[in-house]
């Protein structure tokens, strides 16, 4: 039986999602508690791999069972064997034609950026920051020229993997919360480092240093070089994948980000 899963987690102190040589990734930890749940090893895919330092509200995985177990071994059972800054929060069957990734028709991320002259304290990890004042006008017009079908490739990283530079945003947004920015992205797809670094030319516009249509040239440009440098990945959260009603899919709940923001 394929198993579907929604899995919340605290990015920093992983190596990011994407199992490697000396473990202490996400799914190096996720599989481990799934093994000893099912008895045997488990591999899992997800909807969308992140990088070290970046969180998940509904980070969406799908494995195949090779036991039966009830669904709450597969949420409370594996939730024991799991450590801090990691649970799962739903387990759902699916066919053995759905994929975490591939079908998927969308992604979703934000990013939280705290704009005061004092670093963070309490929030340290869970948000971005920036010192100096920002323009949230001019951040507005900027988001604006990033939505439709454009080459990313002037916010792509250099070890990007995808075949194509071309990805359609559905969304792009900010707004501001007291001290708080809170960028909103939706896309098919993102590049590897695309929102860090859509961020970071944002912030670029909002403090001043380029005009909102510094956009427009940049994506004409398609050179990473003339883009802002890559932001911290504290702030960024992916928000989960979207997935089309066939699949009866829980839709990702953000009591955190949300409680946060009150």
């Amino acid at each position: 039986m394929r198993i579907a899963l929604g899995v919340e987690y605290y990015g920093t102190p992983f190596r990011g999602w994407q199992s490697q040589a000396g473990g202490g990734t996400v799914q190096d930890v996720l599989e481990a508690a799934l093994a000893v749940i099912a008895g045997q090893s488990v591999g899992t895919m997800c909807a969308g791999r992140t990088d070290a330092g970046v969180h998940a509200t509904q980070q969406v995985v799908h494995f195949d069972a090779p036991v039966d177990r009830p669904l709450t071994a597969w949420v409370r059972g594996v939730n024991t064997h799991l450590p801090d800054g990691v649970a799962v929060r739903w387990a759902q069957p699916v066919g053995d034609n759905f994929h975490a990734r591939f079908s998927a028709r969308g992604r979703r991320y934000r990013y939280l950026l705290l704009n005061r002259p004092q670093r963070p304290g309490l929030w340290q990890g869970r948000v971005g920051w920036f010192h100096l004042p920002l323009d949230l006008a001019a951040m507005q017009d900027a988001c604006g020229r990033l939505l439709g079908e454009h080459d990313f490739s002037a916010f792509r990283a250099a070890q990007c993997q995808a075949k194509s530079p071309i990805k359609t945003v559905s969304a792009a947004s900010v707004r501001q919360c007291g001290s708080m920015f809170v960028f909103d992205f939706a896309a098919t797809a993102f590049l590897h480092h695309m929102v860090r670094n859509l961020v970071g030319t944002l912030v670029h516009v909002g403090k001043g240093a380029r005009a909102a249509d510094w956009v427009d040239e940049l994506l004409q440009m398609q050179d990473r070089k003339l883009a802002a440098p890559t932001f911290s990945p504290d702030g960024l959260y992916f928000r989960g994948p979207v997935y089309e009603a066939q699949w009866n899919l829980p839709e990702p709940v953000d009591d955190f980000l949300d409680g946060m923001l009150k």
